[in-house]
């Protein structure tokens, strides 16, 4: 078979490693587009050179975004990732540098040079690719497939404001622009990574047996680790790493729905949720297929390949 061609719009973040790493092993990435999210813009640029150095790849980077479209976000996730987004280790300064060509601007130009090649990855708030779109309406035309980790289609978030999940809660109004302009989409939400969790036992043991890219992220993930234990997420959630296995290989989802789902921006206690049409009772063209389940041994051979574990 051959190997997914991808473009991977992301914030890193120890999940988006881990999917980069996944993405890397699997896979071809034409480009990381970076937005701000789980940490500020230079965090999350200077992580994924730090990624591109790991993987000595020349894979090409793109700053985006520094802040959501309209309004300044509320917080991000320096408690679950480190201050600086990989656990404050302190790794060196990258050798890599970012390229000088915007995301945005990146996003189309790849799209358009090739047209129905690339499956687009969003991991993050999807302010690079919300402005992408309002320069160039036709990008989803060009876009073979889009799959977007975000959302919470029954209101169990991550965030603050109760129902919303991180991604999505970030900048609310990126993401309506996105759900507006896509007519189809995969979308694996915050509560279908909970339920596709690793037992912590069962991924120490990959650590062990994986590369240097298993010793890089046993480093960066031991705050994000921390974190979840005290708030009762058992195991290693990957969040990000899920929605990469679906788009590296549709056929891993074993249960999915398709439905209009469409993005609050104004709920003084529901901003930034998604609101899933379940029952079909606004009219609206049903263009999320909401990834409920997939294989899991599959997602973790996934996983544990990324890693560098080969038995």
């Amino acid at each position: 078979m051959s190997r997914a061609q991808l473009l991977i719009d992301t914030d890193p973040g120890v999940d988006d490693a881990l999917a980069i790493l996944m993405a890397h092993a699997h896979a071809d990435i034409a480009g990381l587009s970076i937005a701000a999210g789980n940490v500020g813009l230079g965090h999350t640029v200077r992580n994924a050179l730090t990624l591109v150095d790991l993987l000595g790849t020349s894979v090409p980077v793109f700053a985006g975004c520094a802040t959501p479209l309209v309004r300044a976000a509320s917080e991000d996730a320096a408690l679950v990732h480190g201050q600086d987004g990989f656990g404050d280790i302190g790794f060196p300064e990258p050798v890599s540098r970012a390229h000088h060509e915007a995301a945005a601007l990146a996003l189309l130009r790849l799209t358009r040079e090739r047209p129905g090649e690339l499956t687009l990855v969003a991991l993050g708030p999807l302010t690079n690719l919300a402005l992408a779109l309002r320069l160039d309406p036709d990008l989803p035309g060009r876009v073979a497939r889009l799959v977007i980790m975000g959302g919470a289609v029954t209101g169990h978030g991550n965030t603050g404001n109760v129902p919303a999940e991180f991604n999505i809660g970030f900048d609310p109004e990126a993401a309506h622009v996105v759900f507006e302009a896509f007519a189809a989409f995969d979308l694996v939400d915050w509560e279908a990574t909970l339920r596709h969790g690793f037992a912590d036992a069962q991924f120490d043991d990959w650590l062990a047996a994986g590369d240097q890219r298993a010793a890089f992220f046993a480093k960066i993930v031991g705050a994000a680790r921390r974190y979840n234990a005290e708030h009762d997420r058992v195991g290693v959630v990957a969040a990000d790493a899920l929605a990469m296995a679906v788009a590296l290989d549709p056929s891993i989802v074993t249960r999915s729905e398709t439905r209009a789902v469409a993005i609050e921006l104004d709920g003084r206690l529901t901003r930034g949720a998604t609101v899933v049409d379940w029952a079909g009772r606004l009219g609206r063209p049903a263009q999320a297929n909401i990834v409920l389940d997939v294989d899991q041994d599959r997602f973790a051979a996934m996983v544990r390949r990324a890693l560098g574990d080969a038995r």
